[in-house]
């Protein structure tokens, strides 16, 4: 079952587009269930498309050299992973596993450049929606940087 507007409707990225433009969104994701544990991708990999959680929840990680796997955040059914791929050409910064059976949406970055190129409209209403993700979560780093010095007694 293809993903549909009221599905991409609750992911925060899309949640503030219109009718016809959610539609138009709908066109180019691909749907992908996945197991528990199955790796999305992993820290260095191409970064070629962006994913939303539908169903389950997916874990954000780094490998830290003489610790291992340290967890960043769990992400939930609305929230969305990988988007940094739609913006830049650079390798993934972190991996993304499932932690349970997950149904994924995903956006080749290809069609997603596509659609945004013929949808001006749409470009900017996306565009402008992850100027402010970006910001908030440069805000929530920069807070976490704040409270570890503090911690470190660096501060």
């Amino acid at each position: 079952m293809p993903i549909d507007v009221a599905q991409l409707k609750k992911v925060a990225l899309f949640e503030n587009l219109l009718p016809e433009q959610l539609r138009l969104v709908a066109q180019i994701v691909d749907e992908l269930t996945v197991k528990p544990s199955t790796r999305i991708f992993a820290d260095g990999d191409v970064a070629d498309r962006f994913y939303f959680i539908v169903e389950g929840k997916v874990r954000i990680s780094k490998q830290v050299p003489g610790m291992g796997e340290e967890a960043l955040t769990i992400l939930e059914p609305g929230e969305y992973f990988g988007e940094m791929a739609l913006i830049e050409e650079r390798p993934r910064s972190a991996d993304a596993i499932s932690n349970t059976t997950c149904v994924l949406g995903s956006i080749a970055k290809s069609r997603f450049d596509d659609l945004l190129f013929m949808n001006k409209d749409l470009a900017y209403d996306l565009l402008w929606t992850f100027v402010r993700v970006l910001s908030s979560r440069l805000r929530e780093t920069n807070e976490k940087m704040r409270a570890f010095l503090v911690m470190a007694g660096k501060f």
